[in-house]
């Protein structure tokens, strides 16, 4: 019998009577969630509470230390990682397949984590798309149910619930092959500097970019942002600028759909995946400005 109860009330007896856990706390009650040592219901009641509540950076910090113990990795030189949400896109393709046949002769290796569907999007997943295109050698796709079978373990359950929990903007930088360097997406700019408290100092250069569908791949006019050494730089970015005409899609595509776009993709998706790829040039320091890797860059 555990004492996870003593969770659960700090997180779902009302706001007169939550209160915030400890770093240390969260990463016990994590480690039991994880290893599914408690119920059903009592994984459910915390991790909508916990939402409602809401989550922390230092709660967010501690599930990340638990998430580490368990994480399978493996080291892959001059990595970049890009962390995709889990809940997929659902408007426009994916780019990080075009982004690594551009990338790999550079030196550039792209790494990516996927898994079945979790709430609350409903777009294709990664791993979708990862089992049914042509890898090129430098594009390395991590599945989270060998890397992280506890986490993948809780994916049913969260479906159950049907909305997104603390864990849908914790999980998304699992880093299993020890990159230096990793790319995340944003919705809002509230997130960014979450992202930065929650994983600036994991990486020696972490790109936030306010991209598209949450994700860090630049399909319209954005910012993002570069942190490195604890300093943040913001920045602007418009693929009209780069003669890149791309009509994003609004509209909901199937995976048949998605993956036509990757194997035959048309010019403009092919230039703002040169972009993408640009960006990842500049941001590991082989050209001076994304201008200037955006005329390196053959495609």
């Amino acid at each position: 019998m555990t004492n996870f109860h003593k969770f659960i009330k700090a997180v779902g007896t009302g706001s007169k009577h939550n209160h915030n856990l400890t770093s240390q706390e969260t990463q016990e009650a994590i480690d039991l969630i994880l290893k599914q040592d408690i119920s059903p219901e009592q994984i459910g009641a915390f991790l909508l509470g916990w939402r409602i509540k809401p989550e922390t950076i230092e709660e967010y910090q501690g599930a990340i230390k638990s998430f580490d113990k368990l994480v399978k990795r493996v080291t892959i030189p001059n990595s970049i990682e890009l962390g995709y949400p889990y809940d997929g896109k659902k408007n426009n393709p994916y780019l990080f397949s075009l982004i690594a046949e551009i990338l790999q002769s550079h030196n550039i290796n792209i790494v990516l984590t996927g898994d079945k569907l979790v709430p609350a999007k409903n777009g294709i997943t990664t791993k979708q798309i990862a089992n049914n295109i042509n890898h090129s050698q430098n594009l390395y796709y991590f599945d989270r149910a060998k890397i992280f079978k506890e986490l993948s373990n809780l994916t049913q359950l969260r479906n159950n619930l049907e909305i997104r929990t603390g864990l849908n903007t914790v999980e998304r930088l699992l880093n299993p092959a020890n990159s230096s360097c990793a790319f995340i997406g944003v919705f809002h700019k509230p997130f960014m500097e979450k992202y930065v408290k929650m994983f600036g100092q994991r990486y020696k250069k972490l790109v936030i970019v306010k991209g598209n569908e949450g994700t860090a791949e630049i399909f319209s006019k954005c910012q993002y942002w570069i942190v490195e050494n604890g300093n943040i730089s913001e920045h602007k970015i418009d693929p009209k600028d780069f003669g890149i005409n791309y009509t994003r899609s609004w509209d909901r595509i199937s995976l048949e759909e998605s993956l036509d776009a990757i194997k035959n993709p048309n010019k403009e998706l092919l230039k703002l995946a040169k972009l993408n790829s640009a960006l990842i040039l500049f941001a590991t320091n082989q050209a001076s400005s994304i201008e200037e890797a955006y005329a390196i860059l053959k495609v």
